[in-house]
């Protein structure tokens, strides 16, 4: 089968389509003949040399993919409603980038209705993500603000929809105002561009000094003391990425004045049962709203597979808005 390949650690011309043997399910798993396959920022970092995939991962990258179930654990088929024919779209620990790709039953889920493979290959990542730590780390509920850094990536334009949808009042920062503009449009009731003003300061003007109760947070680094600063009492700090580096120092007597919480994860090595636990909860509570139009998919722009070396670099210039994703045809 054809398949993206990381040839060797760098720039985004490491990728290459090459051949690889088609894998086959096992217990608890089903193949999925690819037609879309969307792309993630951990999928950069992997390139980059700084994400291995998790022991028994194959070393392709791609986390996310939708297409037709093609064969698989006929009883765990059977337990998950599914059946060969189905169109289905899937989290994966690696393996997106090609033709077929196994994923475990449990972490699938019915295209939702009236969404092409194209959008329903942009939903695992980022809603997976954002359900697990907007919702259940961050426990974020009806009437709460949260503020999300970086609205405009994949994450931002999810979080930004679920938070509203689920009736909480949401805060971006973007880095242009276009940038702004584009999530205003997609929901969010403020947008702070960091690049001109203060995200502190706004946050506490637009909550009138209470401060917001979540922060999604894709940076780290020095911006950990800038959002302990901005957290109501009780407040919750989301870590998923720590793009502005791992190291952070912040003042510690408000974590305690204020019973704050910072905390975080990352999703990927997390056992199939954990994901599959977010995907139930996913079917019930968001693939509703997907299907009634309430939320729906950010597809920012669309490469053939063998151009996966421009889409990484689209990526990486951060100049999009929403989710990027490769397609394959026969």
């Amino acid at each position: 089968m054809r398949a993206v390949e990381i040839t060797a650690f760098g720039a985004a011309d490491v990728l290459r389509l090459g051949e690889r043997p088609k894998p086959q399910a096992g217990e608890g798993e089903l193949l999925i003949r690819v037609s879309a396959s969307g792309i993630n920022r951990p999928d950069v970092l992997q390139r980059l040399g700084h994400y291995a995939p998790p022991p028994g991962a194959t070393d392709l990258p791609g986390l996310e993919v939708a297409g037709v179930v093609e064969s698989g654990d006929a009883a765990a088929l059977l337990r998950a409603g599914l059946q060969v024919g189905d169109r289905v779209c899937a989290l994966v620990a690696g393996g997106g980038y090609a033709e077929w790709c196994v994923a475990p039953v449990e972490q699938c889920l019915p295209v939702p209705a009236g969404l092409s493979d194209i959008e329903a290959a942009s939903l695992p990542e980022t809603f997976f993500t954002v359900w697990s730590n907007v919702f259940d780390r961050g426990r974020l509920q009806a009437g709460e603000t949260l503020l999300v850094q970086g609205g405009t990536s994949g994450i931002g334009v999810t979080a930004i929809q679920l938070a509203r949808a689920m009736g909480a009042t949401v805060i971006v920062t973007a880095g242009s105002d276009e940038k702004c503009a584009a999530c205003l449009a997609l929901g969010a009731h403020h947008a702070i561009n960091y690049k001109t003003q203060d995200f502190v300061e706004e946050a506490k003007r637009i909550t009138a000094g209470k401060g917001v109760d979540v922060v999604l947070d894709m940076v780290a680094g020095d911006y950990v003391a800038r959002e302990v600063e901005c957290l109501a009492e009780d407040g919750r700090l989301v870590i998923i990425a720590v793009q502005g580096g791992v190291k952070s120092a912040f003042n510690a007597g408000l974590v305690l004045r204020r019973r704050l919480t910072i905390t975080g994860s990352t999703l990927r090595p997390r056992p199939v049962a954990f994901k599959g636990a977010i995907a139930r909860a996913l079917r019930e509570h968001v693939w509703p709203l997907i299907a009634a139009g309430t939320v729906r998919p950010v597809i920012y722009r669309t490469f053939a597979a063998a151009d996966a070396a421009q889409a990484h670099a689209l990526m990486e210039s951060n100049q999009h808005t929403g989710k990027i994703v490769l397609t394959w045809s026969s």
